[in-house]
């Protein structure tokens, strides 16, 4: 996959910002997130030969619509929302977006719904099926595994980059976090082009964890050699499913969890 973000349609226009719990990509440090908690399930697949032949006309219309744009966008899924006549659609390699049933208006972002004393985001569950999907698809040998300690409890998916202060204050208390039962799999994404050598070295090295855990520390990695490496089809995937900064946390289930947090919030966040 290109590195360039000119391939991306979505990655200037509807991408989001992370918190400052994470270090910004440094072609969007402008934008912010803030990040809710779902408390209700995501609607589901279409269930009737109505729901069906509407996402069928949204598809159409959607379709004939990207090439009137010049986008050049190949729709994987489509499913219903609970806010009336607003549809979730994926996008193959690139970010998901919100359409309006007639395909005439498209969007990127959280929908929040109000009149409950917690804020529900909408978009949460929607998102981390795809995510989740996303990370299924990965490799094991492509990533950078720390395993807990006796039995995992949970798995975490960590988005990295070693420029990152945020990411030095998250791997400096990885010790404790495996542990804890958590097994750590980062995935790479430097935050701009200057930082693609850096990661890609350490994707090269003989001993992926060593060299990580020396330059994140703020070592020279001796002898990394090139290789094919998976590096920016990570920091791609990462922007397929719109992370913006580093680190980026998420569970084995796809959701955003956060930024940079104590074992303790991490913990508490993954119950």
């Amino acid at each position: 996959m290109a590195f360039a973000r000119s391939k991306v349609f979505v990655a200037c226009t509807l991408a989001l910002g992370m918190g400052l719990s994470a270090c910004s990509n440094s072609n969007n440090e402008d934008k912010k997130q803030t990040t809710l908690t779902a408390s209700a399930p995501a609607t589901g697949e279409a269930s009737t030969l109505t729901e069906r032949n509407a996402q069928q006309r949204l598809s159409s219309n959607l379709e004939k619509n990207f090439k009137t744009a010049g986008i050049k966008a190949k729709i994987t899924e489509i499913k219903a929302t609970e806010v009336p006549n607003l549809f979730w659609v994926s996008l193959e390699g690139m970010t998901s977006v919100y359409a309006t049933s007639d395909g005439k208006y498209i969007f990127q972002g959280d929908v929040i719904r109000l009149g409950d004393k917690a804020l529900y985001n909408v978009s949460e569950n929607l998102q981390a099926d795809v995510t989740k999907k996303q990370f299924a698809a990965l490799n094991a040998k492509d990533l950078l595994i720390y395993p807990a300690k006796g039995k995992a409890k949970h798995v975490i998916y960590v988005f990295t980059d070693v420029s990152c202060p945020y990411c030095h204050k998250f791997h400096e208390q990885m010790d404790e976090m495996n542990a804890k039962g958590i097994e750590v799999r980062y995935i790479a994404w430097p935050r701009g082009e200057q930082h693609m050598p850096a990661m890609e070295a350490i994707w090269c090295s003989a001993d992926r964890r060593r060299a990580f855990d020396t330059a994140i520390a703020g070592g020279q990695i001796a002898g990394a050699a090139n290789c094919q490496n998976p590096v920016k089809d990570q920091y791609q995937m990462g922007l397929n499913i719109g992370v913006n900064g580093t680190p980026g946390v998420y569970s084995s289930e796809g959701l955003y969890l956060g930024g940079y947090m104590t074992t303790a919030e991490l913990l508490e966040r993954l119950k």
